[in-house]
């Protein structure tokens, strides 16, 4: 399918649908509706991408037979798709692909998708391992869990939303991998946190240890996103805390499953939800500093 028959719908308009949207908008797809349960979001978004407004997610769903969801976690991914509520995207569920992008549970995933099929409309899992500028330029990568047609279907869509775009398998699998992911991602940042916030109480020049962290074993991709923010106190949103620690809830309950034992993971998922207790939900993960620096935690 090429772009002109695409008409897209976007149900969840927080930082990351937003910026997929405005993207999806300037490569010349058409957002035919935007929906967010925030209708003060809905209505400037609208406005501003010339689109429908929608009052609900099934009047998102009716002008579209492509519809990205962004949602925050299980309960809302299932409000939005619920059977019994005739508002919900499952009122026009039948002909329509559902591109759903937030990080849950691999078998809500696979539940989503049964309903959706038995309504006669395909679903495909889109898991985005990056943040919002990279929404907003095009570049995310994305993991895609589903049927490998619809997979086939969305790709030229996908690649104007994603630099590298990996079919990873059946519905779930994707939401295996992303869980993973974010889990590995929350223990570099709480290590990292702790390792600068030991540097603090020495005394050391944290710009130098650092530096030298970079340049060593230490070194990772979150000392280049998160290193600095630790050190300056800035914790302006790109991840949340809150999604620090639901995601690693995620795959604790996949390691319990299994049978599997992961301290590490535990003791990263204690970490953010501590952070979360104290109020510090909305900042960005790199705020788990707040709890290992000396003096912090205000």
């Amino acid at each position: 399918m090429d772009k002109k028959g695409f008409q897209i719908g976007m149900v969840g308009l927080g930082r990351m649908g937003a910026n997929m949207a405005r993207r999806l908008k300037d490569e010349g797809y058409t957002l035919s509706a935007v929906y967010d349960i925030d209708s003060k979001k809905s209505k400037a978004l609208a406005g501003e991408l010339c689109c429908t407004c929608a009052a609900t997610p099934a009047e998102a769903a009716e002008s579209s037979n492509t519809v990205f969801t962004v949602t925050s976690d299980d309960a809302s991914m299932r409000v939005i798709f619920s059977s019994s509520d005739p508002k919900s995207l499952m009122a026009f569920a039948k002909d329509r692909l559902f591109i759903n992008c937030a990080t849950l549970t691999p078998a809500v995933h696979v539940e989503i998708e049964d309903l959706v099929r038995a309504k006669g409309g395909e679903c495909l899992e889109a898991c985005m391992a990056s943040s919002i500028p990279q929404a907003r330029e095009g570049t995310l990568y994305l993991m895609c869990g589903g049927k490998r047609e619809n997979f086939d279907c969305a790709a030229p869509l996908l690649q104007s939303l994603g630099k590298t775009i990996r079919y990873i398998g059946g519905a779930g699998e994707a939401a295996k991998v992303k869980a993973l992911v974010n889990m590995v991602m929350n223990m570099n940042t709480a290590a990292l946190a702790e390792g600068l916030g030991l540097g603090a109480a020495l005394g050391l020049d944290l710009t130098l240890l650092r530096e030298i962290f970079s340049q060593t074993g230490a070194a990772s991709r979150v000392l280049e996103t998160d290193g600095v923010d630790m050190q300056d106190r800035e914790h302006d949103c790109y991840f949340s805390a809150e999604h620090a620690a639901k995601d690693s809830g995620i795959a604790l309950q996949l390691a319990e499953d299994q049978g599997l034992d992961l301290p590490l993971a535990k003791a990263t998922t204690a970490q953010y939800r501590r952070l979360v207790e104290f109020g510090k939900s909305a900042l960005d993960k790199s705020a788990i500093a707040e709890l290992t620096f000396p003096g912090r935690r205000s």
